[in-house]
């Protein structure tokens, strides 16, 4: 017997991309769609699609993503649980391939697909977790990059530290045992704290390349970039504490005044 899956997308002013994401999902499948007090259409939008199994909830302000995100995984009564961002489209057969794989592999925390831009060109959805001495090591010494996503080489499903919530399957099981995302993030670095903690629960991060999403990347945050921009550093603050934080920017700063200097 299929296990049940419930796909949860958060919608906030993507109207068209969230129409796109939509069209190419299986209505057989719990669809919960959280909006954000949209003022582009989108819940309208959402409307036009008669299905039963189509939820939507609708917040009477922007409440971000984590605190959305948690409100359709509280509804949702699959045995899989879906994230998908509003600028995904699913290739035919991919969101089958992550299931399939879940169920093979019961140390599974999250899984992931390979993230592809418009044209069919590979777009970075795996991190390396940061810390204090991975990113000294990058901006004073030349070391690996933790802040930038990267694309696992090779066609094989491979065991990564984090991936991009854009696409994030979590099997019901693990949710119990990990919790709900932590709302102090409004937006960023929610998915880094959610592999975090789903690793040291004891379970794995994968990335699966055979199962394909193309990525509209960051479509609600490119229409208020100074807005984001705040985000981002608060997210921050909060993923690695405030003193960590201020010492990595440090760390940061200092290291591409060096760079510029000896270039």
């Amino acid at each position: 017997m299929k296990p049940a899956l419930s796909i949860i997308i958060v919608s906030f002013n993507t109207k068209d991309f969230l129409y796109r994401c939509l069209e190419s999902l299986d209505f057989n499948d719990e669809i919960i769609v959280v909006d954000n007090d949209s003022t582009d259409g989108s819940v309208q939008a959402i409307n036009s699609f008669k299905s039963k199994n189509l939820k939507i909830i609708v917040n009477k302000n922007n409440l971000g993503f984590a605190k959305a995100v948690n409100q359709g995984l509280k509804q949702a009564k699959g045995d899989y649980l879906l994230l998908l961002n509003s600028d995904i489209i699913v290739k035919p057969g991919s969101i089958n391939k992550l299931i399939e794989f879940a169920e093979k592999h019961s140390e599974a925390g999250v899984v992931s697909g390979k993230l592809l831009n418009s044209d069919n060109s590979f777009q970075g959805s795996c991190f390396y977790l940061p810390t204090f001495l991975r990113i000294t090591r990058e901006f004073w010494f030349n070391g690996l990059s933790t802040l930038n996503k990267y694309v696992p080489l090779g066609d094989k499903s491979v065991e990564v530290e984090a991936v991009s919530g854009a696409v994030f399957l979590i099997p019901k099981k693990v949710l119990s045992k990990v919790g709900f995302f932590d709302e102090r993030f409004f937006i960023y670095f929610e998915d880094l704290d959610y592999c975090r903690r789903v690793r040291q629960r004891g379970f794995k991060i994968y990335y699966l390349p055979g199962a394909e999403f193309i990525h509209g990347h960051g479509a609600s945050g490119k229409k208020i970039p100074q807005q984001t921009q705040k985000w981002l550093s608060q997210s921050s603050k909060i993923y690695h504490g405030k003193i960590k934080y201020y010492l990595i920017t440090f760390i940061i700063w200092t290291g591409q005044k060096w760079q510029k200097l000896w270039s």
